[in-house]
């Protein structure tokens, strides 16, 4: 048996024998959301006594840090470092959740409590995030329990406010660049492509949220009485809504489009598939962007999306003429619009097409998530590839985004490094609603994936070493 066999065996038991399941309940159990200011203290109790006691272990120095925006929650940096001619790997992860929606999982499930049925593993955070950087760090103990060293320099960051949009974490990789910089990025978070396909993606679609207000005048009037006479918040907003998305969820504004795709993100999106898995919903082949394959609307083109809608009130309906209507959209983006563009556009379509009495707002928080990509050819990904077929024997479907967002602009643009995201989840885990659940035959792959990754990073062939040689 080779010595990377040995580590591929060693987290196969850690698997098999249980001990991944000892380590994520426990970690479950632990309510951090950060969307709730009452589990505060649950932050720091999950990075100061559950994370860190075990990288000190494994030889980290560890230190929790405050955000530098008060309502953001707290980092944990740890570094390994193990000689100044080694490549540096940053690990990125978090541990805040969403709320736990108590009271609304199915008979005999808690978000606090990691509950087994068949290959599911449910609980708030198996997949979203704390199941993925259990993962990549029982990968990493692997590798230096077998090889008793990792080969390279590590840095690990977790924070707690991923689920609140990252407040801080740009500003605080700013103040900490020399402490979090690196070779690459390895992370993981986000879904697979397809339950049964190993994927890796180098980059996210941008989000930013907004609201589209109507507000005519105070209070509601009788339908019988003023129907006809005075307007309709609610209609106003439709039919505004219906001059910037179709019936078919295109686009109409082509100022909230791509210039176009690139052709190396075409052909690479060409061999890939999405699939939610058994429970995901059955993909729409005439909806979005006609012309356009699944993959090239959900990867490679913009989307606007009408999250709620909101005329009168719906919990109590009364005949009464709605003043006023709220709207609340979203537009995610791929790097190829600056979204900072894209509100004062809406703005002057609005006026164009006489809806001057349409508001547009960013909304409360007045932030966003930048777009970015890294095309596939990169040595990183490349190589990254070919350690995914030395451990499974077969490669990983390779995308240039992800769909989703993640706060990749801060290590990607801020910090200038390649990333490179494997993700240990499935589009249908419900991530953010009741019945969050991880797929435990992912994560038992997962972990081979990453103890091979890992493994190969310190075998000395890394693209930094390359470029060195030559």
């Amino acid at each position: 048996m080779t010595d990377r066999s040995a580590a591929l065996a060693q987290i196969a038991a850690y698997f098999d024998e249980g001990r991944f399941l000892e380590e994520l309940t426990r970690r479950v159990a632990i309510p951090s959301t950060a969307q709730v200011p009452e589990h505060r203290d649950d932050l720091y109790r999950y990075l100061g006594d559950e994370i860190a006691p075990l990288l000190e272990e494994m030889g980290y120095a560890c230190e929790v840090m405050e955000n530098p925006v008060p309502a953001g929650g707290p980092f944990l940096v740890a570094e390994r470092r193990e000689g100044e001619d080694l490549p540096t790997v940053l690990t990125y992860g978090h541990g805040d959740v969403v709320r736990g929606l108590e009271g609304e999982w199915r008979d005999g499930l808690d978000p606090w409590r990691l509950t087994r049925e068949g290959d599911r593993l449910y609980g708030r955070g198996t997949a979203d995030n704390k199941g993925q950087h259990t993962i990549n760090i029982a990968a990493l103990r692997a590798v230096l329990e077998t090889r008793g060293r990792l080969g390279f320099n590590s840095r690990i960051l977790l924070e707690c406010s991923e689920e609140l949009g990252s407040p801080g974490l740009n500003e605080f990789a700013e103040a900490n660049r020399e402490r979090l910089t690196a070779d690459v990025l390895i992370g993981s978070d986000g879904p697979r492509l397809k339950p049964e396909a190993p994927t890796l993606f180098m980059g996210t679609r941008g989000a930013m949220n907004f609201e589209l207000i109507v507000d005519l005048r105070e209070g509601g009037h009788h339908s019988g009485n003023w129907g006809g006479l005075i307007s309709n918040a609610g209609t106003r907003m439709a039919n505004a809504l219906a001059t910037l998305v179709g019936p078919k969820g295109e686009i109409l504004l082509d100022d909230l489009k791509p210039q176009a795709i690139p052709n190396s993100v075409r052909a690479a999106l060409a061999g890939c598939e999405v699939d939610g898995g058994a429970d995901g919903p059955e993909i729409e082949p005439d909806w979005g962007e006609p012309g356009l394959t699944p993959e090239e609307r959900v990867f490679g083109w913009n989307a606007f999306e009408v999250l709620a809608f909101k005329a009168g009130n719906p919990d109590r309906v009364v005949n009464a003429i709605p003043a006023r209507a709220t709207a609340w959209c979203q537009i995610r983006f791929t790097v190829d619009r600056d979204p900072e563009t894209f509100l004062p556009a809406i703005r002057r379509h609005l006026d164009a097409h006489g809806y001057q009495d349409v508001g547009v707002e960013q909304g409360m928080r007045k932030v966003y998530m930048r777009a970015t990509r890294l095309l596939p050819d990169h040595p990183w990904v490349q190589w990254c590839v070919r350690s995914i077929e030395t451990t499974l024997g077969r490669g990983p479907m390779v995308l240039p985004n992800l769909g989703g967002s993640l706060p990749n602009d801060v290590f990607a643009n801020t910090l200038g490094v390649p990333t490179i995201w494997v993700p240990h989840s499935y589009a249908s885990c419900s991530q953010h609603a009741p019945d969050e659940h991880m797929l435990a035959s992912i994560a038992r792959e997962g972990l081979d994936i990453m103890t091979g990754i890992f493994w190969d990073l310190g075998a000395g062939d890394t693209p930094g070493a390359e470029a060195e040689a030559a």
